[in-house]
């Protein structure tokens, strides 16, 4: 795959060879989502203890190991749009820890500004798909996905003792090393479902180019509407609708979100209110910062 990626944006043959590795990576999804369901869980947060878990870990990845924000006292990182999301988190089975979390932050009028619109209102180029264009309880943003140090660095090398990463890879199986690169591709699919579900089908993001040409290859095809900008580094103003991800997403990838689906809704089948998500009706959560 190495390899292949650095073929990918040759003149000529760089069409086939993303092609190709589009193909592999859907087809080592098929193996994978079999595998993510035993060892990783994605779960709504929705009572307060399990907010304030997600809390806790932002905190330790934003606050503790990226320094984005300062240390809270009360080791937990929260803010003013918190309190009109929908939180998701995946946990490790194994050892009952978080492996990650996400937040799909909502809207119900004019005066609930996404992030996107409150900071970054001049990356929006493309003024056709601002959020302003559509109606506010269609529309959300993707936000303060963070997964944890010992999580996000792998090493398939094997070591005596502890590994050279953040984390102890003895701790882990080998099947379970495998599943630790799609945490952040199921937070992601995670987002996407929670706004199906909620009918909230015009999403946006501010993330690096990078990571967007990465997400291209498994048929997570977002829109960028501007130039990148400073931003907690470079990161540019991306949209994606409901019908962009259903249609674009690869086939390998569709059984990895079913499955994620299944997981997040099994117990809400039927129900189609914004209750199951721990909002009321009037896009607040029963919690405060």
């Amino acid at each position: 795959m190495r390899r292949l990626k650095s073929l990918a944006d040759k003149p000529i043959i760089g069409g086939m060879v993303k092609k190709a590795m589009a193909g592999l990576a859907s087809n080592d999804a098929k193996t994978i989502s079999a595998h993510f369901s035993k060892y990783l869980r994605p779960q709504i947060a929705n009572t307060d203890p399990l907010r304030h878990e997600v809390y806790r870990l932002r905190h330790q990845v934003y606050c503790e190991e990226l320094h984005f924000e300062d240390v809270k006292a009360d080791y937990e990182e929260c803010d003013e749009f918190d309190s009109r999301s929908i939180h998701c988190f995946i946990r490790h089975l194994n050892s009952n820890a978080l492996a990650g979390t996400v937040r799909l932050i909502t809207s119900a009028g004019n005066d609930q500004l996404l992030p996107i619109e409150k900071h970054c209102a001049h990356a929006i180029e493309d003024k056709e798909f601002a959020p302003w264009c559509f109606p506010r309880d269609s529309i959300c943003e993707i936000s303060r996905l963070a997964v944890p140090e010992n999580f996000r660095k792998r090493s398939v090398d094997q070591f005596k003792g502890a590994a050279t990463g953040a984390f102890n890879e003895q701790d882990y199986s080998a099947s379970e090393l495998r599943c630790f690169p799609y945490i952040s591709i199921c937070l992601y699919m995670s987002a996407a479902a929670m706004g199906f579900h909620s009918n909230r089908f015009h999403g946006y993001v501010m993330m690096e180019p990078r990571l967007a040409r990465s997400l291209r290859f498994i048929g997570v095809n977002f829109k960028q509407l501007g130039e990148p900008i400073e931003y907690h580094g470079k990161r540019a103003a991306y949209y994606i609708n409901s019908d962009m991800f259903r249609t674009s997403i690869s086939s390998g990838y569709t059984k990895l979100l079913s499955s994620i689906e299944h997981d997040l809704f099994a117990q809400d089948k039927g129900d189609d209110s914004d209750n199951k998500f721990g909002i009321n009706f009037n896009g607040k959560l029963g919690i405060s910062c």
